[in-house]
């Protein structure tokens, strides 16, 4: 089974970044960044496949982007123009077998 230790999250202001790291202990294929505020339901926020192609959520469209280094099985979510809206724990998840990391607490003060 491959384990999936997301990290990077932190507390920033409104209009800053962070980066996440999604790092794999095996090869990965498809991957998803998924977060859930409190309170609310998981959502889906970035997928990446193994060959590069995105899509995002309309919310972060043109503020984040998801990319992968497949020779460190490692993917990220570079969040930029970061809103309070954007406070949630962040999870990935390896669409291809279901699995889950851990999570990384994302919380954007205003």
């Amino acid at each position: 089974q491959v384990q999936l230790v997301e990290s990077g999250g932190g507390l920033v202001q409104a209009g800053g970044s962070l980066r996440l790291s999604c790092a794999a202990s095996g090869t990965i294929y498809t991957i998803e960044w998924y977060r859930q505020a409190p309170g609310k339901k998981r959502e889906l926020v970035a997928t990446i496949t193994r060959l590069g192609t995105t899509t995002y959520t309309d919310s972060v469209k043109g503020r984040f982007t998801i990319s992968r280094d497949n020779a460190k099985n490692t993917v990220y979510l570079q969040m930029n123009t970061l809103k309070p809206e954007d406070t949630a724990v962040y999870y990935c998840h390896d669409g291809f077998r279901d699995y889950w990391g851990q999570g990384t607490q994302v919380t954007v003060s205003s």
